[in-house]
């Protein structure tokens, strides 16, 4: 324990299991995997992007996605975006958070996109085994006990990943800041086959 720890309170241990819930195996750096020595994560992103920047040449894009889609999806780790969809550099605007879920933010993002960037198609993607999956709206409640304030944004836990996708899809098209909703689809990526599988919007 160093001199600036604290033992943590029941709270803030079940804050801590939470969150950790939510990270993959393959997160969790060891000594086998490569373990950053003598550095932080960001110092090797840095170092990367300086042999990236070496080599870099000027693609001559302006900021209007060529394929004028935007995708909305899950910030997990394990969702190669541009892969799996056959995606090049430009094709898209991609908009990310935890569980993909339609928020306001991303209706703001969305509007930009389509009122000052020209997009008109919406895809949203869950995925099988969701960290949303395992938390829930009680983690509002265990962050204001720790620190003393309760957030302003709703966690969006979900049990039923399905419903979630159909729920996100009726926000976009409900939007009345969205000027394209006629085109709005939604699926579930499968991290284990790397299929999408559409979903119903009933």
């Amino acid at each position: 324990m160093t001199a600036f720890s604290r033992p943590r309170t029941a709270t803030e241990s079940q804050v801590t299991s939470n969150v950790m819930s939510m990270t993959t195996p393959a997160s969790v750096p060891t000594e086998s995997q490569g373990a950053i020595r003598g550095g932080t994560v960001t110092d090797r992103l840095v170092e990367a992007n300086e042999r990236y920047a070496a080599a870099f040449t000027d693609p001559g894009m302006d900021a209007h996605p060529v394929l004028h889609v935007a995708v909305v999806a899950c910030m997990d780790a394990r969702l190669d975006l541009h892969q799996a969809l056959g995606l090049e550099l430009g094709d898209c605007h991609t908009i990310r958070n935890a569980g993909g879920v339609v928020t306001d933010d991303v209706i703001r993002s969305l509007t930009i996109s389509q009122r000052a960037l020209g997009t008109r198609s919406v895809v949203l993607i869950h995925h099988t085994g969701c960290g949303m999956e395992a938390v829930t709206e009680d983690f509002r409640h265990d962050l204001e006990m720790e620190v003393g304030q309760r957030p302003a944004w709703a966690v969006e836990a979900f049990r039923d990943v399905e419903q979630d996708v159909r729920q996100s899809m009726q926000r976009v098209r409900t939007s009345p800041f969205l000027l394209h909703r006629d085109d709005v689809r939604g699926f579930v990526f499968d991290v284990k086959t790397g299929l999408l599988r559409e979903i119903d919007p009933e």
